[in-house]
């Protein structure tokens, strides 16, 4: 009769570690951040054991650091390690934006488009926030976040190589969003050239041309991460 049991509490430890990696990934909790097991386990409904099996679960997959004596930490990748990834990510998407050229079909051209023009108007409501003197809201970041990740979703899945795909989920699975996040929501001018390489990206897909779309997604990419090896840089200076 032990069987289920164990059944169940590995079940909950996987959904705690599901739940805990989602924030992580979408930036809901920074690079950084203490995960005090106490309060986790209050916020859950859950004892510490299950949540101190989801921490070494996600320390197993590189998301998280657990310290002798002072517990479990999102971990903040090394400039070296994010750039290496977006010189990786920069050849795959490149890659996914060549094939997406030749076989996109109508219905993902027309989904490209929406998330394009959501992400236009995201841009136009932060630089209008920016206008007034405050900065983007979270739910101005999450609409552009969202519009972002949607318009390389469908380029992905117009590709229509799983290899290619899952090669890049598992890049983005060991990834925070929180300094990409960081980087574009400081500057409007930032995320303006960010919506103008999309821009450049749809035009060569729109006119099937394959080299133009790897090509300008491949910049595109490279471009974003030397932004975020800047900032991580820059964090390293600071307060822990």
């Amino acid at each position: 009769m032990a069987a289920p049991r164990i059944d169940e509490r590995r079940a909950l430890v996987d959904r705690l570690a599901a739940a805990l990696r989602a924030r992580v990934l979408s930036g809901d909790l920074p690079s950084g951040t203490r995960l005090r097991q106490e309060a986790l386990a209050v916020e859950f409904g859950v004892s510490r054991t299950p949540v101190r099996e989801a921490l070494r679960q996600l320390q197993a997959s590189g998301l998280v650091d657990l310290e002798p004596n002072r517990g479990a930490r999102v971990r903040r990748l090394s400039p070296r390690e994010i750039r290496d990834a977006y010189e990786v990510r920069a050849e795959l998407e490149g890659l996914a934006a060549e094939l997406a050229a030749t076989r996109i079909r109508h219905s993902q051209l027309d989904r490209l488009r929406k998330a394009q023009a959501e992400f236009k108007r995201a841009l136009a409501r932060t630089v209008a926030s920016r206008a007034r003197g405050s900065d983007p809201s979270e739910d101005e970041i999450s609409r552009w976040g969202r519009a972002n990740d949607v318009f390389h979703q469908v380029i992905q899945e117009a590709a229509g190589n799983e290899v290619l795909t899952e090669a890049l989920g598992q890049l983005h699975r060991r990834f925070p969003r929180d300094l990409s996040r960081t980087v574009l929501g400081e500057s409007t001018k930032l995320l303006e050239t960010n919506v103008g390489e999309h821009e450049a990206v749809l035009e060569a897909i729109e006119r099937h041309d394959g080299s133009a779309a790897r090509a300008r997604m491949a910049a595109h990419v490279r471009s974003a991460g030397s932004l975020i090896v800047l900032r991580a840089e820059q964090r390293l200076t600071e307060p822990s």
